[in-house]
C-alpha cells in the first residue's frame, strides 16, 4: 500500500516513541518538483474517482486500540470481533475481517510511535487528544470532514459540538470522537476515614487533604495492628504524558498545568517553568518524604495503581486514589468487593485550591478514532473504512450496542436467566431476569463481577442508542453526575511541528526534574535549570514561537 513520503511524519513517529530510548532519527525530504508532481497526480486520481463513481470493497480492517476496549482477549474479544464482522457485513453487503491489535494502555503513546516508525500502519487507530493534536498535521491521518458531515448518524447526534470543535480552522476533520472526554475524581475509602476519625465533609482545603493522607500513613487505617505500613495516596505517575497531565494527583498540582497552554490573552507559554509548577513539585517532594504518597507512584502503571488500591492485603495500599469518574466508580468498588475489602468509597469534591484556580476537576479533550490516509489521492478506500467502522459504530442499534456493551450472550443478553455473584460471602448477590429484559451478564474473565461496558460509555456517547438497551449501575450513574457537577474543560492542547517531533524529549526532561526534586529531594530551581531549561529550553522556545506566530 502506497504511503505518503513526509519528513515530519517519520520524525514525529520516531521521536515520540524512541526519545525515551535515546534513539536518533534521520528524516528525508522530497524536492518541490517531486512533491508538486505527486500532489497533481493525487488530485487527478481523486477527480477520476469522483467522475467514475468507483468504489472500494474493503475486505479486512486493521484496528489499533488501547485499554479503552474492555472486551480484551481474555474477556470476550473473540466473540465481540465475530459479532462485529457479522453485523457490519450485513450492513455494508459484504464480509470484512476485523483484526484487533490491543496495545498496553500505560505505554500506548510509545507503542504507537514504534509502530509508525516501523511503517506498520493500521487502518483505524484510537488516539488521545494530545496524540491527535501531534499527528493531525503530519499528513498521516485522513480528512473525514465530508464523510462526517454526510454520515447517517448525524440524525441521531445529541452532542454535535464535540466533533465540530475538532475541525481545524480550514474545516478539516482528522478524527472522530464517539464520546466526550470524561475525567478523574478523588475516591477515598470510607473505612479508612472512620479508622482515623476523619469526616469526609471536613476535607475542604489542601491542608485538610494532606492531613488526611498523613493520618492514613502514620496510623493503622487497615486495622492490621501495624502503623506506618500504609500510604495516603497512590497514582499512576506524578505527571501524565497526555493531557490533562495532572489528573491523577490534582490536589498537589492545584493551579499548575505543567504543559504548554494559553494565557487569558491567547498567548502560549510553558506552564512547566512557572512558579506554580515549582510550588507543586515542592508539595510532592514533601509528601513523598512524609510517606503521604506511595513511593511506587513514580513507576506505577494504571493497572499497578488500581490493583494496589483494591488489594486483598491492604498493607502497602493507600486510602485515596484519583481515577476516572463514572463507570470506574463501580469498577473500583467491584475490585474491593472481589478482594473482600470494605468497599464503601467517598467521592471528594475538588478542594478549594483546585476550584479557585481551575474551577474544578479537569474534563479531558475527547479521544478520537482516526483513519490512516494511504496517500494515493483516492479517497474511496478511506471512505469505505469510515462507512464500515465509524458509520456503523454510531448506528444506534446492533453495532453501537456491540461497542457499548459487548457481545450478545457473552457480555449482555435479553434471555431469561438467574445467576449469583460472590456466592457464600457477605457480598453475595443474585440477579434474575425475565425473557426479553436487557441486562448485563457476569464478566467472562471474572464470574464474581458484573460486566459494565465495552468501549463506549453510554452516559458519554455523542449519538443516542435507539434500541432502548440501557443498563448503567447506580454507582456509575452517580459517578457521572458527580463529575459533571464538579468539572471544567481542560486547557486546549497546542499543535506545532516542533512539538510533534520533540514531545518525547520534553516529557523525558520533565520526568528527570520530577525524579530529582520529588524522589531525590533535590533543589527545585537547580533541577529546573540543569535538567529542563538547559536540555530542552531552546526547543520549547521554538515551539512557543511557532504557536504564537501562527495565524
Amino acid at each position: 500500500m502506497k504511503r505518503k513520503v513526509l519528513s515530519v511524519l517519520l520524525a514525529s513517529a520516531m521521536v515520540t516513541s524512541l526519545a525515551a530510548c535515546n534513539s536518533s532519527t534521520t528524516t528525508t525530504t522530497k524536492d518541490s518538483a517531486d512533491q508538486t508532481s505527486t500532489e497533481t497526480a493525487a488530485a487527478d486520481s481523486t477527480a477520476a474517482t469522483e467522475e467514475t463513481g468507483s468504489t472500494y470493497e474493503l475486505t479486512e480492517l486493521k484496528m489499533v486500540v488501547n485499554g479503552t476496549l474492555t472486551a480484551t482477549v481474555d474477556a470476550g474479544q473473540a466473540e465481540f470481533e465475530a459479532q462485529w464482522e457479522e453485523a457490519v457485513g450485513e450492513a455494508i453487503g459484504h464480509s470484512i475481517d476485523l483484526q484487533i491489535s490491543q496495545l498496553d494502555h500505560s505505554g500506548y503513546v510509545d507503542a504507537v510511535g514504534r509502530l509508525f516508525a516501523g511503517g506498520d500502519y493500521p487502518d483505524v487507530i484510537i488516539m488521545s487528544a494530545d496524540m491527535f493534536k501531534q499527528y493531525a498535521p503530519t499528513g498521516l491521518l485522513w480528512d473525514m470532514a465530508d464523510a462526517y458531515d454526510n454520515a447517517d448518524f448525524q440524525a441521531r447526534m445529541i452532542l454535535p459540538a464535540i466533533n465540530e470543535n475538532l475541525k481545524d480552522s480550514e474545516g478539516h476533520l482528522y478524527g472522530f470522537a464517539p464520546t466526550y472526554g470524561n475525567g478523574c475524581v478523588t475516591y477515598v475509602k470510607k473505612a479508612w476515614l472512620d479508622a482515623v476519625g476523619i469526616d469526609a465533609d471536613s476535607i475542604k482545603t489542601y491542608d485538610d487533604y494532606y492531613n488526611m493522607l498523613l493520618a492514613f500513613h502514620n496510623g493503622d487505617p487497615d486495622g492490621n495492628g501495624v502503623e506506618g505500613d500504609t500510604y495516603g495516596v497512590i497514582a499512576a505517575g506524578f505527571v501524565g504524558n497526555e493531557a490533562p497531565y495532572v489528573n491523577y494527583l490534582p490536589e498537589f498540582w492545584q493551579g499548575s498545568y505543567p504543559a504548554i497552554l494559553q494565557d487569558e490573552n491567547g498567548t502560549w507559554y510553558d506552564g512547566f517553568q512557572t512558579q506554580e509548577t515549582k510550588d507543586a513539585l515542592l508539595r510532592l517532594q514533601q509528601a513523598y518524604a512524609d510517606g503521604a504518597i506511595d513511593p511506587e507512584t513514580l513507576t506505577a502503571s494504571t493497572k499497578i495503581a488500581r490493583e494496589k488500591y483494591w488489594s486483598n492485603d491492604q498493607a502497602g495500599s493507600a486510602g485515596a486514589f484519583t481515577y476516572w469518574a463514572g463507570s470506574w466508580y463501580q469498577n473500583i468498588t467491584d475490585g474491593l468487593i472481589k478482594n473482600e475489602v470494605d468497599s464503601e468509597l467517598v467521592e471528594l469534591p475538588p478542594i478549594e485550591e483546585i476550584t479557585s484556580t481551575f474551577g474544578g476537576y479537569l474534563n479531558r479533550e475527547a479521544p478520537v478514532w482516526c483513519i490512516i490516509d494511504d496517500g494515493d489521492g483516492d479517497n474511496s478506500r478511506e471512505q469505505a473504512i469510515f462507512d464500515a467502522f465509524i458509520e456503523t459504530m454510531m448506528d444506534g442499534d446492533t453495532v453501537q450496542t456491540l461497542w457499548t456493551y459487548g457481545a450478545e450472550g457473552v457480555h449482555w443478553s435479553t434471555e431469561a436467566e438467574t445467576f449469583t455473584i460472590n456466592a457464600g460471602t457477605e457480598n453475595e448477590k443474585t440477579y434474575e431476569y425475565q425473557d426479553g429484559e436487557f441486562h448485563l451478564k457476569q464478566s467472562p474473565n471474572d464470574p464474581n463481577t458484573l460486566w459494565k461496558k465495552n468501549h463506549l460509555d453510554p452516559a458519554l456517547v455523542v449519538c443516542e442508542l435507539t434500541n432502548g438497551f440501557t443498563d448503567t449501575s447506580e454507582l456509575a450513574a452517580e459517578g457521572n453526575k458527580f463529575f459533571t457537577e464538579n468539572c471544567v474543560d481542560a486547557p486546549a492542547s497546542p499543535s506545532s511541528e516542533t512539538l510533534t517531533n520533540e514531545s518525547g524529549n520534553i516529557y523525558d526532561a520533565k520526568l528527570a526534574v520530577i525524579t530529582e526534586v520529588v524522589v531525590n529531594g533535590g533543589d527545585v530551581d537547580s533541577a529546573m535549570q540543569s535538567l529542563y531549561v538547559d536540555v530542552v529550553g531552546s526547543t520549547v522556545d521554538q515551539i512557543l514561537t511557532e504557536l504564537n506566530s501562527a495565524e
